[in-house]
Order: structure tokens, then C-alpha cells, then sequence
């Protein structure tokens, strides 16, 4: 059974790593049994492209190093050709050494993008094929069952060329391969300087930036074969790589090769169950493990049909930590279990059964109180608990963020990521607005939340209800109706005149439902009911001090988001720091003004059909001059020069009045043009 067999690989087969040294076995297995096995250094998307469409199977190496990678995977998951991913390093991770999880220092580490599509890969992958169990295990704890379709390939050492001697040399340790940070370089170095009375060649160069000790000289690099031989008479061999090593080729060679190994715990060959006492073993799998790769490849393509993984029956969800807003970011990950169950239910607390039973039309909504006297009932039982997860690994059943400090995007994010490890088919991407379906409305309103759970989020009431009285003269036709918790601020004593057309919701979340609903927009605070607004998808702008946006930032498909803090305050805020803050100036500095500017640019973008009229950010500051103007936006300053007169007057009476001339000429629509693309006028809907 002849096949064409294509490798993809972004470094040249003849660079002595072992990524490489292992590859080109493979190449010469795979022809010896009769393949024609053909590869592509990726340097040509086309190239590589119509390499692919010519061969009956992938075997997907590395490509980090491809400046086409995610075009490549995007192009490999939209055809109908198997593939088999064979992983060297964490390709996944932009560093592709997952530092992250042994240098909590590290965060932020990875590329949202690139994270995610590679789960895909995996997922798609009739086969992945890992280092060693710990490179393994690391990839389970990010994509769970993702990568659960595997192999793991012990080092494909040469073991018909090691040269084991009798005869050791005790005081030479050598270091094969450039000395550098991640293979651990800096330990070897400090081990020298404890021990100056023993010499450690380096067969490659030098790539840290520190002072070397005399007894640590540097050679150019050597073939393997000569490797083993020197292997073979060295006693101590030296390795303590700072990232978690997938395989560790090198320690599986000093191992067979009889050295002692002065080693750490992320060697990824010391966790074969082979290491260290049974070495006729090791050496049989590793030969072993080039044969049947190509075994497993060979069965691959003699297979028609990829087999289905069975869903995870009837499955019971909690979300007992949190706030409020927290249940709205995880309700598209337990969506994400609808698609791979039997049936979901999903237990809340008694006080929103109601609500989410109205609003959840594929999720059976239970009480948890009584849900926990009957988790027998379930084949499957996942407590989202909260991302972070604060205490929330020590609830039962528990699931784990694997994501959080490592890939940065919104919660809603890290919840869908966690749960997709529960089963190969959960596509792990955040797609559908709105989650609750929305209600036509027999009034035009708006919504707004002026409280919040925690009040020392809130943005000051009275500048509230001062957007409100100005929101009226703008919107003379538009309702308002304020949510009203029981703890949130008495905005009524602010209003500096009757407001006959504000509604006070004060009920429960069915009530809050109802009106969210049908809104054209909301305004609120870092807080639960803003969240509500996004489950419904209504355009939405919200406020936020002290706590940045970035994970817990509003989520409607449009929406504003005004970050106090930013450019005002430097100080890392935590609970305790919000308690003792006298001052508040991240909620206190934003203007009224500054808000109407988010409000304008937000319902420019949520309603461009309907029709507009023209208004001017409030935001701006303007320095009039004879023949210019300067304006001055979010510290950026726009230069406008009057070409005549006319310009002059039509260009002031629009920044100063808001009146345009009924039929501007061509010019003056280019200025208005490039005015709403720098935010400076907005085209702001008409509401009936």
C-alpha cells in the first residue's frame, strides 16, 4: 500500500536537534516501506498548499516558525484530508515552552488566536502524538479531551550506535547544544563554579549573558554518532532544563549510555515508567516507537470511517461562586455542553429559578438546594465555580481554569476553554448573540442601573441623574426606566426637576428580564444587571473604576466601555484598597460629558439604518483661531484650516450650535467625513 505522505516542518532536516533527528527516521522508515514521503519546510503558503492537495496524509510537525501558521491550520481543518499531529514542544504557547506553569511570573503568555485554533488541531487530528506522559499531561490540562486521541512516542534513540564503556571519565561533564537559559543553562554554569576542579566542554555556543568560569570551554557541535561515543565514557551526565521538557533525547541517550544524570523534575523522559531501573525495556520501545508510528499511520488511511466519541449522558452544572454577572459569562459554556449531552440542568440559587427558567430554552434550570440532595440522578456532575477561581477548586466537583494568567480574553472565554477539555467535539468558540431571546417593546426606553453590588464600583449618582435630565432634552420621546435594587442609592433626591417619563423597576429578576428585554440601550455600572443587558444583547455602555474591564468587561455584540483608572490612578486596586480609597478619583474624573461621548458613538454603531441627525462629541475641546481650529480629543490633538470663509463659519457654527447648512458643499462633506471617522461628530439614530 504505496501512499504519498507529506511532513510539514518549518526547520531544516539537517539541524542537529532532536526534533529533527527524529523526523528524519521517520523519512527513511516510511520509504523503506514503501511511501513516497515528501516534505515542506513551510517557506510558500501556495507551495505548501498544493503540496497538500496532492497527498493522501499529514504528518503535522512545527510550525511556529511559519509566518503563514494560522492560515496553514485554518486551510488543513476546512479540507477532507486526515492528518496526524506529532508535537515536539507546546506549539500552542506563542514562547512554545508553556513557562507559565512553572514561573508564576509569567502570565498573559499566549496568543488568544493561536491558542485556540490549535485546539481545533488537536481535536481534528486522527492521531497526536506526544513526547513522553508529561508532555502529554500538559497538554490535557490545557485542551482535556482534545488531545485525548494519542500516542506517546518514547526518544527514538539509535540504540544499535550507543557505545556504552566500562571505562568512565569522572572528571569531565559536557553539555551537548547551544548553553542557553531554557535547557538550563544557568545551573550547569553554577554547578561548575561548585566543582572548578572538573572541566565542562560545551559542544555549541553560548547564549547567556553572564560570566562563564574557567572550566567551562566551548567546541563546535558534533554529529549524533559522535555524541554517543563521548556519552558512552562520560560518568556524570548534567541537565536541569528550566521549561518542562517534552522528551529529553539527550538524558534517554546518557541514560542508556550508563551515565549518572544530575537532573531535575521536567525531563519529560524520566516520566516513563521504563526510567531508571529497566533499560532492556526503554531500548525496546524506542526502537519499537519508529515502527509503529508508521503502523498507526498505515491504519489511518485504510480506515473510512473516524469513530464518534460518546456524549457525556445527563449532566448536572453549578455555578455556586460569584456574583450576579459571573452566571451570565458562564451561561455560553454550559450552551457548549447542550451540543455534546443527553440533557443539562443547571442549578441556581431558588431566587432565579424562575428567571433562568424563562430565559434558558435548552438548559433544565433546578434548585441547587435541592439538586445536591439528588446528584445520583446524573451521569456527570461540573461546578463552574468562579473564574478566577478564588476558592472555588475546593467545591466538589470542581473544574479548573487552565487558561487563567495565560490566554488573555474575557471571562466568557476561560469558562467555554474549561469546558471544551470535557469533550472533543465542543467547539471552543464564543459565537452567538443574544443568549435570551429579546422582546419587541410597545414603547421606545431605555435602561439604567445606577448601583451595583459592591456601591464602591458605582459612578456618583447625581452625575446619573444628571445624564439622565440631559439624555431627556436630547431624547425628548425616549422613556427611561431605572433598575432600583433595595441596596442600590436613592437617585430620586437628585433630579433637579420631575421626571414623568422615568419607570423604577424595583421587583425581582423577572422584572429585570422584562425590562431589559425590550431596551434600545443600557448605562450601568461594573455590576450583575449590566450583565443582564448583555445576555439580552442590548447595546450597552458601561462604567468601570477601580476594577479594569478586560476580563469582566460588558459583552454585547455593541457595546462602550469607560475605564476610569486608565491614565488617572497607578495603583493596583484590591479589595482592601477600595475600602480605604477616600477618593474614588477613577469613578469621580469621568465626566458627564464623557459618557454622552460613549453614548453618541455607541448608538451610531448599534442603529446605523435608522435615520440620524448630526451631533458633536461633547467630549472635544476646541481652540479657535482666524484661519484654524484645534481639537482636542482623549489626548490627541486634530489640526482643521479653514480654506475661506465659508468653511470658517460652517466649520464653528457645527462645533459651537450643531447646525449644519441644508445643502454643504462637497468639501465641507469630506470634513464632516473625516470629523466622524475621528469621532469628533457622530450620526447619532432618531427614535420615534
Amino acid at each position: 500500500m504505496s501512499k504519498t505522505v507529506l511532513f510539514l516542518h518549518d526547520t531544516s532536516l539537517s539541524t542537529p536537534r532532536g526534533a529533527e533527528l527524529t523526523i528524519n527516521q521517520l523519512v527513511d522508515l516510511g520509504e523503506k516501506r514503501g511511501h513516497e514521503v515528501l516534505i515542506d519546510n513551510l517557506n510558500s503558503f501556495e507551495h505548501t498548499k498544493q503540496l497538500v492537495s496532492q497527498a493522501d496524509i499529514l504528518v503535522y510537525c512545527s510550525s511556529s516558525r511559519c509566518s503563514y501558521e494560522i492560515d496553514l491550520i485554518e486551510h488543513i481543518l476546512s479540507i477532507d484530508i486526515p492528518y496526524i499531529k506529532i508535537e515536539y514542544d507546546y506549539n500552542f504557547c506563542v514562547r512554545r515552552n508553556i513557562l507559565c506553569t512553572v514561573d508564576k511570573s509569567v502570565r498573559n503568555c499566549c496568543n488568544s488566536k493561536k491558542f485556540h485554533t490549535y485546539r481545533k488541531l488537536f481535536a481534528k487530528a486522527q492521531l497526536n502524538a506526544f513526547q513522553s506522559p508529561n508532555h502529554y499531561e500538559a497538554h490535557r490540562e490545557f485542551y482535556g479531551e482534545a488531545a485525548s486521541n494519542r500516542i506517546i512516542m518514547p526518544p527514538t534513540v539509535s540504540v544499535d550506535d550507543l557505545k556504552p564503556s566500562d571505562k568512565k571519565i569522572e572528571d569531565t561533564i559536557p553539555f551537548f547544544g547551544d548553553l542557553s537559559y531554557l535547557k538550563g543553562g544557568m545551573a550547569y554554569i553554577a554547578y561548575a563554579e561548585e566543582n572548578p576542579e572538573i572541566k565542562f566542554p560545551v559542544y555549541g555556543k553560548n547564549r547567556l549573558r553572564q560570566s562563564i568560569p574557567q572550566n567551562i570551554t566551548f567546541r563546535e557541535p558534533i554529529s549524533n554518532q559522535e555524541v554517543l561515543e563521548i556519552l558512552g565514557r562520560t560518568k556524570t551526565f548534567f541537565c536541569q532544563p528550566v521549561w518542562p521538557e517534552p522528551s529529553g533525547r539527550l538524558v534517554a541517550e546518557a541514560f542508556l549510555s550508563g551515565c549518572n544524570i544530575i537532573g531535575n523534575d521536567r525531563i519529560g523522559t524520566f516520566s516513563f515508567d521504563f526510567y531508571p531501573h529497566d533499560k532492556d525495556r526503554a531500548k525496546k520501545e524506542m526502537k519499537d516507537t519508529l515502527v509503529d508510528f508508521w503502523k498507526e499511520t498505515e491504519n489511518i488511511l485504510i480506515k473510512k470511517e473516524k469513530q464518534t466519541s460518546q456524549n457525556l449522558g445527563k449532566v448536572l452544572v453549578y455555578k455556586s461562586y460569584g456574583g450576579l454577572g459571573d452566571i451570565f459569562f458562564a451561561i455560553p459554556a454550559i450552551n457548549k455542553l447542550v451540543e455534546v449531552s443527553d440533557w443539562v440542568y443547571f442549578a441556581v440559587a431558588p431566587r432565579l429559578v424562575n428567571f433562568f427558567t424563562q430565559n434558558l430554552n435548552h438548559v433544565t434550570v433546578v434548585d441547587e438546594e435541592i439538586a445536591r440532595n439528588e446528584e445520583h440522578l446524573y451521569d456527570n456532575i461540573y461546578e463552574l465555580g468562579n473564574y478566577p477561581a478564588f476558592m472555588g477548586y475546593e467545591l466538589p466537583h470542581a473544574l479548573k481554569y487552565p487558561t487563567h494568567k495565560k490566554v488573555k480574553q474575557h471571562a466568557i472565554g476561560h469558562y467555554i476553554d474549561t469546558v471544551s477539555k470535557l469533550h472533543i467535539s465542543i467547539n471552543n468558540k464564543h459565537e452567538t448573540y443574544p443568549y435570551f431571546d429579546r422582546k419587541e417593546a410597545t414603547e421606545d426606553y431605555y435602561v439604567v442601573h445606577h448601583g451595583a453590588g459592591f456601591l464602591l464600583k458605582i459612578w456618583p449618582t447625581e452625575k446619573y441623574a444628571e445624564l439622565i435630565e440631559k439624555l431627556w432634552n436630547i431624547y425628548p420621546q425616549l422613556k427611561c426606566k431605572i433598575i432600583q435594587g433595595p441596596k442600590d442609592p436613592d437617585i430620586k433626591k437628585y433630579f433637579s426637576k420631575p421626571m414623568p417619563h422615568i419607570k423604577y423597576i424595583t421587583g425581582g429578576m423577572e422584572d429585570v428580564g422584562e425590562a431589559m428585554s425590550g431596551a434600545l440601550f443600557h448605562i450601568g455600572n461594573d455590576a450583575g444587571i449590566t450583565h443582564v443587558a448583555g445576555a439580552y444583547n442590548v447595546p450597552t455602555v458601561g462604567i468601570y473604576g477601580p476594577t479594569g474591564p478586560g476580563s469582566w468587561g460588558n459583552f454585547s455584540e455593541y457595546n462602550e466601555i469607560i475605564w476610569g483608572k486608565h491614565g488617572v490612578c497607578d495603583i493596583r486596586c484590591n479589595y482592601d484598597v477600595i475600602l480605604n480609597c477616600d477618593h474614588k478619583i477613577c469613578l469621580q474624573s469621568i465626566t458627564i460629558n464623557r459618557v454622552l461621548s460613549a453614548i453618541y458613538k455607541l448608538l451610531q454603531k448599534a442603529y446605523p439604518k435608522k435615520k440620524s441627525i448630526l451631533k458633536v462629541n461633547p467630549y472635544i475641546d476646541v481652540d479657535y483661531s482666524k484661519k484654524d481650529c484645534l481639537i482636542t480629543l482623549n489626548g490627541n490633538e486634530f489640526f482643521l484650516e479653514y480654506h475661506n470663509d465659508t468653511m470658517k463659519n460652517q466649520i464653528e457654527a457645527l462645533l459651537k450650535t450643531e447646525t449644519v447648512d441644508d445643502l454643504p458643499d462637497e468639501t465641507f462633506k469630506l470634513v464632516l467625513d473625516v470629523l466622524n471617522q475621528q469621532d469628533i461628530v457622530f450620526n447619532i439614530p432618531v427614535f420615534n
